[in-house]
């Protein structure tokens, strides 16, 4: 196998554009949090882009693609990538991409699934502890799941195939990250919310986005990032890649059609902020289905998708947990939709890697299987996440005082505003603490200084 130029400058051009995801994400939470909370917000994604980078060429990447001989976990070594360089892709075989490549891509994903957790937590996390979160939670958590769903093993020359992560082996069908990314971040949200608790307010006071303009920006740069995020995933410019592509795009309409619909028959109308969030539910739905399903199954998908996503999000006032920006209803909810999806409709027909489904007559042991996917990485995420959050709010804490709550974690954490309402609401810090202002106006002489 020798290196192809064109299957490389697509996946180097399908990394840039899952990157551009977390930033997007960044306006999409930031603009649904309050004003005064909405630096925090897009902090706690750039954080992330920070922190996963680092460790995952410290050992990140070897533990979830290095060849341990384990199903479970992959090699940990602090020089994982240190003899990459003019090496090939080998993932289930040799691909002609180089493996920096590979592992670029791949870090994209390591980066966004932590930053889709932020959302459950909004307005009253402590950020350092955030920061302390990230690092435990890809190491113990992202890690080996990735591992699991995403290595395909090292392929040796005499066609041995060593170090295959258990549901890969198993046969669960996951193209781009339903299980390890979104079921993934939406268990471990879940968990975060309930070891956190609900905000001041929650159910007596509304918590509506301060921006939506913002919101739409964001939903926008997460519409465009997918085609890099589930496209890319075929390693290469390829049918496979072409019809991810389409995929991504007919069921991101269709999520953003059926939650619409939802709203105008229960609410009476139609919102921007019930666009946006249909358009995710369908990228997150189709996420692991896009390269096994037909074009009219990915419509199908999607309205589904979009329709329980925005029933699904009405459950946290049911169940009493505070879910501040709807990760629950939206990414577990939708990657469990899209996993479940594929043992009904993934068809030979159009990906003869794939398999047949309930309904092109594969039986149901591919439906077995995605459930086993689905569920064993929900459990894993939920029960890891409690543990560490219940360990980090017990030892140095990962909620915010609730003074800090009320005044705004822009300016607590962060000594910052994102507005100037100077001269239009009776000044920049109007309402806060007289040491808040006082801390402010100093930076702020240090600064012109």
């Amino acid at each position: 196998m020798e290196l192809n130029s064109g299957d490389t400058a697509w996946v180097l051009a399908s990394t840039a554009l899952v990157l551009l995801m977390t930033p997007g994400l960044a306006f999409f939470y930031g603009g649904m949090t309050k004003a005064k909370s909405t630096l925090n917000m897009m902090m706690m994604s750039f954080a992330t882009i920070c922190v996963v980078s680092v460790l995952w060429v410290v050992y990140g990447f070897s533990l979830a693609f290095g060849d341990s001989g384990s199903a479970f976990y992959g090699s940990f070594s602090l020089s994982g990538l240190s003899d990459a360089v003019g090496e090939l892709t080998n993932n289930g075989g040799v691909y002609g991409i180089p493996l920096l490549a590979f592992a670029g891509f791949q870090l994209m994903f390591a980066i966004i699934t932590p930053a889709l957790i932020s959302g459950a937590i909004a307005d009253r996390a402590k950020f350092v502890t955030w920061v302390v979160f990230v690092v435990l939670w890809v190491t113990i958590v992202y890690f080996p799941v990735a591992h699991w769903v995403f290595d395909f093993g090292t392929v040796s020359e005499n066609g041995d195939v060593t170090g295959k992560g258990w549901l890969a082996n198993l046969g669960v069908l996951d193209f781009a990250g339903g299980t390890a990314v979104h079921i993934n971040a939406g268990a471990a949200g879940l968990a975060l919310a309930i070891v956190l608790g609900r905000r001041i307010g929650f159910k007596k006071s509304p918590n509506r986005p301060h921006s939506l303009p913002l919101v739409l920006l964001g939903a926008g740069l997460l519409w465009f990032g997918w085609f890099g995020f589930n496209a890319g995933s075929a390693l290469g410019a390829t049918d496979t890649a072409a019809l991810a592509l389409l995929n991504t795009q007919v069921a991101t309409a269709a999520g953003l059609g059926g939650w619409l619909i939802v709203e105008k028959l229960r609410d009476g109308h139609p919102t921007s902020l019930g666009a946006a969030s249909g358009a995710v539910a369908g990228l997150v739905a189709i996420t692991p289905a896009c390269a096994f399903v037909a074009p009219w199954a990915a419509v199908v998908l999607g309205v589904i998708a979009g329709a329980l996503c925005a029933l699904a999000v009405g459950l946290k006032y049911k169940l009493n947990y505070d879910d501040s920006l709807d990760v629950v209803g939206v990414h577990l909810v939708g990657g469990i939709i899209g996993c479940l999806f594929i043992g009904f409709f993934s068809t030979t027909q159009v990906n003869e890697f794939g398999a047949d489904g309930v309904f092109y007559g594969g039986g149901w042991e591919l439906l077995g299987k995605q459930a086993i996917g689905a569920f064993s990485v929900l459990a894993y995420s939920l029960i890891v996440t409690l543990i560490l959050g219940f360990l980090l709010e017990k030892t140095i804490g990962f909620r915010v005082s609730k003074d800090d709550e009320l005044q705004g974690l822009d300016l607590t954490e962060h000594l910052e505003s994102a507005y100037d309402f100077e001269g239009t609401l009776g000044g920049t810090f109007a309402g806060t603490s007289s040491s808040h202002k006082e801390k402010v106006a100093a930076k702020t002489e240090e600064v012109s200084a």
